[in-house]
């Protein structure tokens, strides 16, 4: 629920982001953009059960955040399981992966910028 009547008190504000992902279907994997400025993307990403995301990095620093669900996510080399309340942050260039146990609700952060000093 976006407020942008004033820009001092700007916010945007969802009660329940895994509720945005809806249901996954079998041998899916559902993206959906939450939010985007100068300075970071949010995205939240639906994982069906055995759904898998192969190494890659990004450019930018990132954080994932487990909301629902079990799974991996190979981090440098390192393989983590994760549930909910598990939390990534990774450096740029960092090779990753994410694997999905059960369907699995997460939250990506990628960092683009600073805010002006």
């Amino acid at each position: 629920m976006p407020r942008d009547d004033d820009a001092a008190t700007a916010y945007l504000f969802h009660p329940d982001l895994a509720a945005l992902v809806g249901e996954i279907q079998p041998d899916s994997i559902i993206s959906r953009s939450v939010h985007a400025d100068d300075l970071v993307k949010v995205t939240l990403f639906g994982f069906a059960a055995g759904q898998e995301l192969s190494e890659h990095t990004a450019s930018k620093p990132a954080i994932l955040q487990v909301l629902a669900g079990e799974g991996t996510f190979g981090l440098g080399g390192e393989v983590v399981e994760v549930r909910p309340g598990s939390f990534a942050h990774m450096a740029p260039h960092l090779p990753h992966t994410v694997t999905a146990r059960t369907p699995l609700v997460l939250l990506l952060t990628m960092i683009k910028g600073t805010a002006p000093a």
